[in-house]
């Protein structure tokens, strides 16, 4: 196991930070506990850096080492997750001990390390990330079982403790027990995959499917599988926690699962799907009729119900709960078209891959806005807005925020020039290229109805008036939140001008590995008769 620690370099780097971050969040001295949102910054771009210098990829990934069928992914993955965790780790200033370190500033409260959380909730921050990471780097169903579960269980109590609020508590309730849920559908689905393939390794499954194909105990794996993994990205039938748990947490945590747990699931799925792999013919390139039509039903169900529900939404955070669902079922197509039948092909995981770091960018800015605005309820405690009567005229009275909210609502629309619109049209290109014309329907009707709600925010913050008879809002008083804001609204524009480079570091990682047992590059073309792919001159 000795080659696996090429791999793992910015993970370590995240645990080694996350001790020392622990350690820090219980300290007496108040500038030693507010170090840790600066040292958990500190890890995070050394994972950055680590993820960039030290993971294998390409040729240099081997078989005892990493999976060998998306070998570019766990760098890009790696590197995208460090980015925009950055930004999310920059929303999180102030979550959680804030009406507790105010009192005890003003002398009126001593400190009390075991009703300090902290240290836990930057601990848990951390931790998620890291599982992320190791999601990335699975070669094996029970690390990537172990690296799913260590994404979600720290969200669970980030949740919870995000707000001293009842309804955090209860969302964190639902979003555990149906996450158990799902746990164990996905849980399930591997157990009758390795009793399909008689292993749990990715490359050795993919092996057996190649020569012997999907037999049905492997089939009911693959489909369990799938379903289970719908519930991290929140795709329907599996999406019934997202409104409520968006909008019981604080938006910055909110924010955080709208990225942390849909990348895991995703890479899990193309994991999975590399693993099965997709038929290259005259009518473009397909899975399995049965996992086809799976994901099929579940990315035009997904589009649809999220889409359509967020419309009727009162609460900004259950509309982007929804738009979130809506997102998953955009992507689904991607994974469904797949790799392409070669390169130079329309690349369906390619265009995820890149789907992914945008929207993440994006909506790290539309969560910002939130949680840089609040007002002072009845007894003194700040709670944060959630209405779209309260971004009325906001470009007026916070010019800046309120361009950050219109920059990031047209772009998570696919609004041309945004960087949104470059990381949609690759989704409706792939899709075309598969034959998949009935699903790039849905998903253009779907990309209209969306255009509804998010013109609804450009038109609270840029068309109307302030509302005079409404107190103002005060802006938090936590810098850090407005600049991640800033920054992904920069992104969202500024992005656009390497999105050429970006979405061709996206197309090496959705790029599956074409050597054979030779080490010779297979051609794009179906198996010869005799079993072995022909090699390129």
């Amino acid at each position: 196991m000795i080659e696996r620690l090429a791999y793992l370099w910015p993970e370590i780097a995240l645990f080694v930070t996350t001790c020392v971050v622990m350690v820090l969040g219980l300290s007496p001295s108040r500038p030693t506990r507010k170090l840790s949102a600066v040292v958990s910054g500190f890890g995070v771009l050394a994972a950055l850096v680590l993820a960039v210098l030290t993971t294998p990829h390409g040729d240099a990934v081997t078989h005892p080492g990493g999976q060998t069928l998306l070998p570019d992914l766990p760098r890009y993955a790696k590197v995208v997750i460090a980015g925009v965790g950055l930004l999310l780790l920059m929303l999180a200033a102030g979550t959680v001990d804030r009406a507790d370190e105010d009192r005890i500033a003003a002398g009126v409260q001593k400190f009390d390390p075991l009703r300090s959380n902290r240290a836990e909730f930057y601990a848990f921050f951390l931790f998620s990330l890291t599982g992320l990471m190791l999601c990335a780097s699975a070669s094996d169903l029970v690390w990537l079982f172990l690296a799913l579960e260590l994404t979600s269980l720290p969200s669970y109590i980030m949740v919870a403790i995000s707000t001293s609020r009842a309804r955090s508590q209860e969302a964190s309730v639902k979003y555990f027990f149906l996450g158990a849920m799902g746990a164990a559908i996905f849980l399930m689905g591997f157990v009758f995959i390795y009793g399909g393939t008689g292993s749990t390794n990715l490359n050795v499954i993919a092996e057996s499917i190649a020569r012997s194909g999907v037999n049905s105990i492997t089939m009911l794996g693959l489909l369990l599988s799938f379903i289970g993994l719908g519930f991290k990205i929140a795709a329907v039938p599996m999406h019934f926690y997202t409104a409520d748990v968006y909008e019981g947490a604080a938006p910055q945590v909110s924010a955080f699962l709208a990225f942390v747990p849909k990348t895991a699931g995703f890479i899990a799925m193309a994991l999975l799907a590399a693993a099965v792999g997709w038929t290259h013919g005259p009518e473009g390139q397909s899975l399995p009729p049965e996992i086809r039509m799976t994901l099929w039903v579940m990315a035009a169900l997904t589009m649809t119900v999220g889409n359509v529900l967020a419309i009727w939404q009162t609460s900004i955070k259950r509309m982007l709960a929804y738009s979130s669902i809506a997102h998953s079922g955009y992507m689904l197509v991607g994974l469904i078209a797949g790799p392409g039948a070669g390169p130079g092909a329309e690349n369906g995981l390619s265009a995820v891959m890149f789907y992914l770091l945008a929207y993440g960018v994006t909506n790290a800015g539309a969560f910002a806005v939130l949680a840089c605005l609040e007002r002072r309820q009845a007894d003194g405690e700040p709670i944060e807005i959630d209405r779209f009567a309260d971004l009325k005229g906001l470009c007026k009275t916070h010019p800046v925020l309120g361009w950050v909210m219109v920059l990031c609502a047209l772009s998570l629309l696919g609004f041309p020039p945004l960087l949104g619109f470059f990381a949609k049209v690759p989704l409706f290109t792939s899709g075309i290229a598969a034959g998949e014309i009935p699903l790039v329907i849905v998903l253009g009707v779907n990309s209209a109805i969306a255009a509804f709600y998010y013109l609804r925010l450009v038109q609270a913050s840029f068309l109307e008036a302030p509302d005079r008879d409404v107190a103002p809002m005060d802006v938090a008083p936590f810098a850090s939140r407005q600049a991640a804001g800033v920054l992904s609204a920069t992104g969202v524009v500024l992005l656009v001008a390497a999105s050429g480079w970006l979405f061709a570091q996206s197309g090496r990682a959705g790029t599956p590995d074409r050597r054979d047992d030779r080490g010779v590059i297979r051609t794009p073309t179906e198996k010869p008769a005799d079993g072995r792919f022909e090699a390129t001159p």
